[in-house]
């Protein structure tokens, strides 16, 4: 039987990591950004993310997409025409396949996140 986890509890081997936006992608301030990896396959991801207040802009590839729910704080996803969604704790948002545009932190945030990459 496979293991099977509690989000945010349980793993004992959970790795982090910490990386900041491309300078060539920022757009305000310098965000630090925490990593927590709590499930690796070939094709999903998943785990816990932190973030400092800035704006960075963000391209994804074709065959992957985020669904994301926020834990605390507050993020806004603006498209590429200058549209956004603002997104709080307690709401959840997906990046589509393909998406281009801007994530904007406004205030710390914590979320839960799944990215899933296929393979066509």
């Amino acid at each position: 039987m496979a293991d099977i986890f509690i989000a945010g509890q349980g793993l004992v081997h959970a790795t982090a990591t910490v990386d900041y936006p491309r300078p060539e992608r920022l757009v305000a301030g310098n965000p630090k950004r925490l990593t927590t990896s709590l499930y690796e396959h070939p094709n999903m991801s998943c785990g816990i993310w932190q973030c400092e207040v800035g704006a960075w802009r963000i391209v994804f590839a074709s065959n992957k997409q985020e669904f994301f729910q926020l834990i605390k704080g507050t993020v806004r996803l603006h498209d590429a025409q200058g549209q956004f969604v603002e997104i709080h704790a307690g709401q959840a948002g997906i990046i589509p396949p393909g998406f281009i545009g801007m994530f904007e932190v406004l205030e710390p945030v914590e979320k839960y996140y799944v990215i899933v990459e296929t393979t066509a």
